[in-house]
């Protein structure tokens, strides 16, 4: 029995005649996704519902694990229609989260599927939607549902190649890289960041032995970005970094950091306070505007960050505190005539208020929002 029907979450009159008159007919504007620009470039085709909708989806693993699903079936080899079935199981334990939404107007939107998904419809389900996959390529999705622009998550060392191929296409949808550096602030990992450094160095074709190195292999990056149509920057934090940090520090943290030791957690906060400056001093350089997302508490899971890696499902909210270190940043970059266009963007629901009241301190007037809640 369907339930996602043309009212959903639409509760009255005004409701509907808001979404019907203004919001349904409007195309997307999305400034911050993580799809993937090769996808795109390569106009994907998806050979079945298990690489279009399960395929590296955490938020959906997070629920299967909860469920009891072995790891076989998430992140394991099983085969794509096991995970799907194990999917599928799932779904009527995600009533009340979002999840369940999510999932049925997918499936009503995208392949004109109303049943509720469980496992005795899962098979007709699969059939279905497999049957209409020829029609749903990762371009004719953008264009299904009037995506004008489109900004992906690429970090300095990525190449670029496939924004290039996306631009001389002819496609319809505009698709700029986003320039996302979280990786250059991580100091605490020598190994992780000096394998990083690696490729950003020929990427950018740039030496880099000392800190000089570092910040002119990033400024050419940021140069590569802006010539690609890039005007955003995209920053995961788990709080502002705004400790003051001179350049002689950095460049002690940096070079331990190369010849292979691990920064402290104070040298890190360090370290990230004095890149954060600088891609600052970038970004108002270009005219740029800066996202940041902060809040969350990443890789709880030790044990599971060894086996699968990063972002695969187990982050959550941080409690951290937020206040002063945004306070402090923001107020650095204004006092320095640095304060870009920004939209901060926090995980924890409990610092609404505090980031709304936050962003109304360093409003000038120079344009409407130029500080934005995310």
């Amino acid at each position: 029995m369907a339930f996602i029907s043309e009212d959903f979450l639409l509760q009255n009159k005004t409701a509907r005649r808001l979404y019907e008159e203004y919001a349904c007919g409007q195309p997307i504007f999305d400034f911050h996704c993580h799809l993937s620009p090769q996808d795109i470039a390569e106009n994907r085709r998806f050979k079945n519902l298990f690489e279009i909708w399960l395929e590296g989806d955490h938020y959906k693993w997070r629920a299967m694990r909860t469920n009891g699903i072995a790891e076989l079936f998430c992140t394991g080899n099983a085969s794509p229609h096991e995970k799907f079935m194990a999917w599928a199981r799932t779904v009527p334990h995600t009533l009340r989260n979002p999840l369940y939404h999510w999932t049925h107007l997918e499936l009503k939107r995208y392949f004109g599927i109303e049943t509720l998904l469980d496992e005795n419809s899962a098979q007709d389900i699969w059939d279905h939607a497999n049957a209409k996959l020829p029609d749903l390529s990762a371009q004719a999705i953008l264009r299904k549902f009037d995506v004008q622009a489109v900004c992906t998550t690429d970090d300095p060392a990525d190449s670029l190649e496939h924004h290039e191929r996306i631009a001389a296409s002819g496609f319809s949808v505009k698709v700029f890289p986003a320039f996302r550096p979280d990786k250059a602030l991580r100091v605490e990992d020598a190994q992780a960041l000096n394998e990083w450094m690696g490729r950003l160095s020929a990427v950018a074709n740039v030496e880099i032995g000392n800190l000089s190195g570092l910040l002119d292999a990033l400024k050419k990056r940021h140069d590569d970005f802006h010539e690609h149509g890039c005007r955003l920057s995209d920053h995961g934090l788990d709080f502002c970094f705004a400790e003051p940090c001179t350049r002689q520090e950095a460049e002690v943290i940096f070079s331990k950091v190369r010849k292979g030791t691990n920064a402290s957690a104070e040298e890190a906060t360090k370290f990230a306070s004095f890149l954060m400056i600088f891609f600052a001093q970038l970004g108002a350089e270009r005219g740029w505007t800066k996202q940041l997302h902060l809040g969350a508490l990443r890789n709880a899971n030790s044990r599971m960050l060894k086996v699968l890696g990063r972002d695969m499902g187990f982050d959550s909210i941080g409690d951290g505190r937020q206040a002063l270190p945004l306070a402090r940043y923001l107020d650095r970059l204004d006092r320095n005539g640095q304060l870009p266009k920004m939209i901060v963007y926090n995980s924890n629901p409990s610092d609404n208020y505090l980031f709304a009241t936050m962003l109304g301190n360093f409003q000038d007037g120079s344009v409407a929002g130029k500080i934005q809640f995310g």
